[in-house]
């Protein structure tokens, strides 16, 4: 049995799977509060689910672009349990996971989150026979993602609601943008995706696993004692 943590945003999850195949998910917005939140709602799905930490096989994480705090939260988690259990352990794009649920539009899949400062960040997917990766995950602005969108483009992920209105105005048919409770991001995803990497053999060393920074965040140096 596997388990899958997203702690990339503002929106928590934590999945069960079986060979891929989900089990039980939950899905919370603890804010800033994904730390103290989330061990206790992987005890809680594991009741849900009449199962034990010990019968883990694997651990899939998301592994952004999202927040600095949340990221290492989830990522951490991941890797410790990885560790104690000796399982494998799969680091999923978030954004892959975001578009996953709408390849079979066979449309270009852009999911976008707001990155601050006047930016967001966006990556292309598409599926056509095979899952594609266009363009890995990157910071731009909309009106510069705009100006790159050519043909009819799925638009999905955490997207601003400014950003939503600006990029239809610019785009008009070729925007498709889901209404936001199709858009939300479920722990489901990535244990499938997760699963898929897996049976690849395309396990991640935990030493090496890092999450996706499009920024690295700001450090405060200390102020010298005189």
């Amino acid at each position: 049995m596997e388990i899958s943590i997203d702690t990339s945003t503002a929106w928590g999850g934590t999945a069960l799977s079986q060979d891929g195949n989900l089990l039980a998910e939950l899905t919370w917005r603890p804010g800033q509060n994904h730390i103290s939140e989330l061990f206790p709602n992987i005890e809680r799905l594991l009741q849900t689910a009449k199962s034990e930490i010990k019968s883990l096989s694997a651990v899939f994480v998301a592994i952004g672009p999202g927040s600095f705090n949340g990221l290492r939260a989830g990522i951490s988690a991941a890797k410790g349990l990885a560790f104690s259990l000796k399982i494998p352990l799969v680091g999923i794009s978030t954004f892959e996971a975001e578009a996953l649920p709408f390849a079979f539009s066979g449309l270009p899949l852009c999911p976008i989150h707001d990155a601050g400062r006047g930016e967001i960040a966006a990556a292309l997917y598409r599926h056509t026979g095979r899952w594609q990766r266009l363009k890995e995950e990157y910071l731009t602005t909309v009106e510069s993602l705009c100006a790159e969108i050519s043909t009819k483009t799925l638009f999905c992920g955490e997207i601003p609601p400014a950003a939503v209105d600006q990029i239809l105005t610019s785009l008009g048919e070729n925007a498709v943008i889901p209404g936001w409770e199709q858009r939300l991001r479920r722990p489901g995803y990535i244990a499938y995706l997760g699963w898929q990497r897996l049976k690849s053999g395309e396990a991640d060393s935990i030493a090496t696993l890092q999450p996706i920074y499009l920024r690295q965040p700001p450090i405060t140096q200390r102020k010298k004692k005189y």
